[in-house]
């Protein structure tokens, strides 16, 4: 049966083989129009950081975005755009406390929830966000997931890797999960291979680096995930943080790319973890609350709790679903990028580096 699963998976990547080749061409001339002039891509005079990768989602995009708010937050009047994917929304706007994922998209709520003196914007056109942004007293923008986004030129560029990924092939979309050339690396400033194990090797590192090398010298570092305690979705109806033991079964609820390192981390603390599993920024719905309901409701150890991420919290925030949920146990797990010295001290530098030698202006 894996034989046959396994040549299956073989004869179907032959026949999609010429659509990857396709895209990839397509991809290629776009790239080089920017390379080359053909077409414009606007620069400005003030920091302009993009993080991004190359791949399909689920390489840490957020927690990158937060770490670099932290950081520049301390010296800079600092903003985030966002392109807010799956907001039902057009056009330039501000985020605000109490809207919703409908309105701005799940990332860039969660954005402002946690960083509430933060400017948060949406608009899928960077260029003119980055330039109303900067009308105001905004010295510095963090664009989160704009690495493809060409028409807006960065002053400093992030390129994210999920550490898995780096073993998997690199084909393009749709016989790979690549939806931009692996070469188009070359154009980073800093390149980062993120949720790193701990049982990771210097050995392993160094072979990555390898992997990642190209003829420009581009600094690799390597961060992990954070976890901190488990938060109530709705702290008026569950007072206080949540404490995991081996006694406990969990359901967890995700609409994430790559949910699986979460679901290590939950798994060795707990008896059992129970899956509901939806794609990356899924819609959710009043038969989705049902679905969770039910299924939380067939867990038969009293010791249980249901879990999410921080993403998926601005969507179970709504109003017609929080009431739904309002008397389970539901509980959100922040997470933070973090790294080892000497990683951590290089990315400071080299982005505070940038950021000092970025004096103001307009646009050129």
């Amino acid at each position: 049966m894996e034989l046959l699963l396994l040549l299956t998976m073989a004869y179907l990547r032959l026949l999609l083989l010429p659509f990857s080749v396709l895209y990839g061409l397509v991809i290629w001339l776009r790239n080089r129009c920017y390379d080359w002039g053909w077409v414009k891509s606007v620069g400005f005079d003030k920091p302009v950081i993009v993080v991004g990768n190359l791949a399909v989602g689920g390489t840490g995009k957020s927690p990158m975005t937060e770490y670099l708010v932290r950081l520049l937050s301390r010296h800079y009047q600092v903003a985030i755009l966002s392109r807010g994917y799956g907001r039902k929304t057009n056009g330039f706007l501000e985020v605000a406390l109490d809207g919703t994922a409908e309105q701005y998209g799940d990332e860039p709520l969660q954005f402002k929830r946690k960083f509430p003196h933060v400017t948060v914007a949406v608009d899928e056109n960077r260029v003119h966000g980055a330039r109303l942004l900067f009308r105001g007293s905004h010295e510095a923008i963090v664009l989160d997931d704009a690495y493809q986004h060409r028409a807006l030129r960065p002053g400093f560029a992030i390129l994210l890797f999920d550490y898995r990924s780096m073993s998997q092939s690199k084909w393009l979309l749709p016989v790979g999960n690549y939806r931009d050339s692996f070469r188009e690396r070359r154009r980073a400033d800093i390149m980062v291979v993120t949720k790193m194990p701990s049982t990771a090797t210097e050995a392993e590192k160094c072979r990555i680096r390898r992997s990642l090398t190209t003829t420009r010298q581009i600094p690799v570092l390597f961060s992990s995930i954070g976890y901190g305690p488990l938060v109530p979705l709705l702290p008026d109806k569950h007072s206080g943080e949540a404490t995991l033991s081996s006694e406990h079964t969990i359901l967890l609820v995700t609409g994430i790319a790559n949910p699986a390192p979460l679901y290590d981390y939950l798994n060795a603390q707990v008896r059992d973890v129970v899956q509901l599993r939806y794609p990356d920024h899924y819609p959710y719905t009043l038969a989705t609350m049902q679905t969770i309901m039910t299924r939380f409701g067939k867990i038969g150890n009293p010791s249980k709790l249901i879990v999410t991420t921080e993403k998926d919290a601005q969507r179970l925030l709504m109003p017609t679903f929080s009431t739904r949920l309002a008397d389970l146990p539901i509980y959100v797990v922040p997470i933070h990028a973090q790294f080892d010295e000497p990683d951590e001290s290089i990315l400071q530098q080299l982005v505070l580096r940038y950021c000092a030698n970025t004096s103001g202006g307009n646009s050129v």
